[in-house]
């Protein structure tokens, strides 16, 4: 028997071409979100630091109106939609609000809170996907093992006999399938982990960012009851 791609795919009985099928399908699904967060991922990075570097100078001056302007110019960004966040209930408390710098210090609190919640699930977005082809692919590789075994079993029996012949074809079956599990299911481990811990980093800027900006506002609304 060849060993060659094609001959082992016309060897292939319904069952293993379908896991072969469903399990190339999981390959490319796993490679497009990947290379979709990869590429959102890399825009909030970039814009991150573009926003960060106008940010700061305007701060300085106090200008949070043009802070709130400028963050409205990076969508990409998870730093711009934090600090965005808070800076846009904060300035909309000090025009014709009635509530007191503590509790303009404390709605800015929150919607940052709620933004960091809300960009993190963005972040998060596909990959329990990546995680579900990761712990499901070997099983689906394991199911073709199963029946490449079964296959190679029939062989025998049909047969009579228990030579290599007689059950090349259903062995052969039973590697390829749990070859190409396991060829999908490592890559989209090591994936899974990797943008997971993007997201934790990403998070960590988030709360940072969110904590410099609250001992902003509690400047500010320090010097203006003073």
């Amino acid at each position: 028997m060849s060993m060659d791609p094609a001959s082992l795919w016309e060897s292939m009985g319904f069952i293993a071409k379908a896991v072969v099928i469903l399990l190339a399908f999981l390959s490319i699904y796993s490679l497009t979100v990947s290379l979709e967060r990869w590429m959102r991922f890399r825009k909030a990075r970039k814009q991150s630091l573009t926003f960060t570097t106008g940010v700061g100078p305007l701060l300085k001056k106090q200008d949070l109106e043009a802070a709130v302007v400028l963050s409205k110019k990076f969508p990409g960004s998870h730093l711009s939609q934090v600090v965005g966040a808070g800076l846009l209930e904060f300035t909309t408390g000090l025009h014709g609000s009635s509530l007191a710098g503590h509790d303009q210090v404390a709605a800015a609190t929150r919607a940052m809170e709620r933004a960091t919640i809300k960009v993190s699930e963005d972040f998060k977005r596909g990959l329990n996907g990546l995680a579900t082809t990761a712990t499901t692919a070997p099983f689906i590789g394991l199911f073709g093992t199963v029946v490449g075994i079964i296959n190679a079993f029939k062989g025998m029996a049909v047969t009579g006999s228990g030579g290599l012949g007689a059950v090349s074809a259903g062995i052969a079956e039973a590697l390829v399938t749990t070859a190409i599990g396991l060829f999908v299911a490592i890559p989209a481990v090591w994936l899974y982990n990797y943008f997971l811990n993007k997201v934790d980093r990403f998070r960590v800027e988030m709360t940072n960012s969110g904590s410099e900006l609250i001992d902003f506002f509690i400047r500010q609304t320090s010097s203006r009851a003073a």
